[in-house]
């Protein structure tokens, strides 16, 4: 699976990693539902972590499609409220 995290490049994750992804997504998505600024940079910065250690970064080259495409790391609260609705970015 590929995400991509803009602004930094797509990572190479297993598929067994998605349950976990889509767990911390939800996180986020409550948090925002919730109006929770704080509890949302935490675990937006949780699920940005671990496609980092978790996943292989792509060289800038390798441009395949990405199945999940992930904000910023600077994303504000205000534009989460955009992005993270419904089921959230991972769908699993």
């Amino acid at each position: 699976m590929i995400v991509r995290i803009v602004g930094e490049g797509q990572f190479q994750v297993s598929s067994a990693l998605l349950d976990e992804l889509n767990e911390r997504d939800n996180q986020i998505v409550r948090a925002v539902a919730q109006g929770r600024e704080r509890a949302y940079y935490q675990a937006f910065t949780r699920l940005l972590n671990l496609v980092r250690r978790r996943g292989r970064p792509l060289a800038a080259d390798d441009l395949r499609p990405s199945d999940v495409a992930l904000p910023a790391a600077d994303t504000t609260f205000e534009e989460a409220r955009q992005l993270f609705v419904g089921e959230g970015l991972v769908r699993g």
